[in-house]
């Protein structure tokens, strides 16, 4: 799945527990407009109903059902995203300026995502690494 649309699925649902749900919430019925204009009131319907799922979760701490309410925003995002692949650019606006900002820092660092590209040519070598790396100077050609 896209990492855009984890870090998007994630986002959301962790800003359902903030003060600023209705912001989200606007924004991921905007998206719904967009794309599916007739499904917005159950949208609408379903992230209030996912909202209490996950208080209720949160004051049980029940982890399981926090992270089963995720994935599941995190598909339905996947479908938008299959049934209108030029909304990336939109989802990634809503991410960055509106989900984002509403989660605590530590929660921020959550819903991150590390996407690397990497491109080499003529048998050249391409290290990438997400944080530490150790690398012995032995390449392919040197066993």
């Amino acid at each position: 799945m896209d990492p855009l649309v984890l870090a998007a699925g994630t986002a959301l649902v962790t800003a359902m527990a903030t003060d600023g749900w209705t912001q989200a919430r606007d924004a991921a019925v905007d998206l719904w407009r967009r794309v599916h204009p007739r499904r917005v009131p159950a949208i609408q319907e379903e992230l209030e109903e996912v909202r209490g799922e996950l208080l209720l979760a949160r004051e049980a701490g029940d982890h399981n059902t926090e992270r089963e309410l995720v994935s599941d925003w995190q598909r339905r995002l996947h479908r938008l995203l299959n049934d209108d692949p030029g909304l990336n650019a939109e989802i990634r606006r809503v991410l960055d300026d509106h989900l984002l900002p509403l989660l605590p820092t530590a929660e921020q660092a959550t819903v991150q995502e590390i996407v690397q590209h990497a491109t080499a040519s003529n048998n050249a070598m391409v290290f990438q690494a997400g944080r530490d790396m150790h690398n012995t100077g032995r390449g392919i050609g040197d066993r």
